[in-house]
């Protein structure tokens, strides 16, 4: 099949949840419903959203991440040595909003046995077909790798591996044989999302998250930099590897701000990735100038419709911003999608999905507009 992410007007994956889902999702957690039960209802969802994205005409497609309370967690939670935390109360503070997500924490040796989102996949590449193919989102091995070793929780990981190089190279491992387990499931389009980046364009706020002064960091990034490499390294080259950076995406607030600047050269020039889905709804995320460190043929997709908002842009301003952005990344190098997923948490972002397919009409809309009908 030769469609592959980026497409030219695409998505980056989550999609609000129907209300009889959540239902579902909140009865298993309370003991009430079986998982039997659950994945049933989750498979309907699924279909139905396909079914959706089909008519919006979209030719990536995703599962909307309905199988998951969170973006990352529930993906953590699926590798051995690592263990679920509940929590009831707010415990990350998003712009005006404590949000209420479980948390994670290592309980062994990270390893790979049997990973829950091979079968996840599976489901949906069944409904492949000569104009759609399926991409799965997954946190960054990077991703994995900070939570573990950030201010909080470096102590505890010290206590089960001796250097943070032989937890790095567990992380490595385990990734890799988790690809390989989709691959061969007929994976082909693999999005590895990474928030740590949205952390680490504000210095201040970094140094608070990891416990590393501003001198320290650029070290600290290019480790970041090095683990989802080496997780890369030795792909198969016909699996597409793409990243997705924002700065959080929770309930319609964010929780950080600041310009790519600071991390422009580690992952614009380093990362070897195929493209990156980029957050550029709004002045948060700075101007396009940062994107002179695109190194290679890699492709940029602008993230400049917001999903935390209903009103919809103007076309022509948004058509003007690409315009912009091609000053540093060639035109036929550049796509359009919105700036996150709709419910990266199962809240989901505070719009009603009549006017979430309106953003993904638009999105068609204008990139039709500017690099002609696909």
């Amino acid at each position: 099949m030769s469609i592959h992410a980026p497409y030219r007007y695409d998505i980056v994956g989550s999609f609000l949840r129907p209300e009889y889902l959540r239902h579902a999702r909140a009865e298993f957690e309370a003991g009430r419903l079986s998982h039997e039960a659950l994945k049933e209802v989750e498979d309907r969802a699924i279909t139905d959203l396909v079914n959706k994205e089909k008519a919006a005409g979209l030719h990536i497609i995703t599962d909307g991440e309905f199988r998951r309370l969170t973006w990352h967690l529930d993906f953590m939670w699926g590798f051995q040595g690592v263990k679920r935390v509940h929590n009831d109360e707010g415990n990350t503070t998003f712009h005006g909003e404590a949000a209420a997500i479980d948390d994670v924490t290592l309980e062994g040796k990270v390893r790979n046995e049997k990973h829950p989102f091979v079968e996840h996949f599976r489901f949906l590449k069944q409904f492949e077909d000569a104009e759609t193919v399926a991409k799965l989102t997954i946190p960054a091995p990077g991703q994995f790798y900070a939570l573990f070793t950030g201010r909080q929780e470096l102590k505890h990981t010290l206590t089960i591996y001796e250097t943070t190089e032989a937890f790095a190279q567990d992380v490595v491992d385990a990734y890799k044989d988790f690809i390989g387990e989709v691959y061969a499931a007929g994976c082909r389009n693999l999005q590895l999302d990474d928030c740590t980046w949205g952390g680490f364009v504000n210095p201040k706020m970094a140094e608070v998250l990891s416990g590393l002064s501003v001198a320290e960091q650029p070290k600290y990034m290019e480790t970041l930099v090095d683990i989802n490499n080496r997780v890369i390294a030795g792909k198969p080259e016909d699996l597409t590897i793409t990243t997705h950076a924002c700065r959080g995406n929770y309930h319609s607030t964010f929780f950080s701000s600041g310009p790519y600047d600071n991390v422009a050269v580690p992952l614009f020039a380093h990362e070897n990735v195929d493209a990156y889905y980029l957050e550029f709804d709004d002045a948060r995320s700075g101007g396009f100038a940062p994107l002179k460190h695109v190194s290679g043929d890699k492709k940029v997709v602008l993230g400049l419709i917001t999903t935390k908002r209903p009103e919809l842009e103007n076309k022509d301003e948004v058509i003007a911003r690409i315009h912009e952005a091609a000053k540093y990344v060639p035109l036929d190098r550049l796509y359009l999608s919105p700036q996150c997923g709709f419910a990266s948490c199962e809240i989901g972002n505070k719009l009603t999905e009549e006017e979430q397919w309106a953003k993904v009409k638009l999105v068609k809309e204008i990139a039709e507009e500017v690099w002609g009908k696909q």
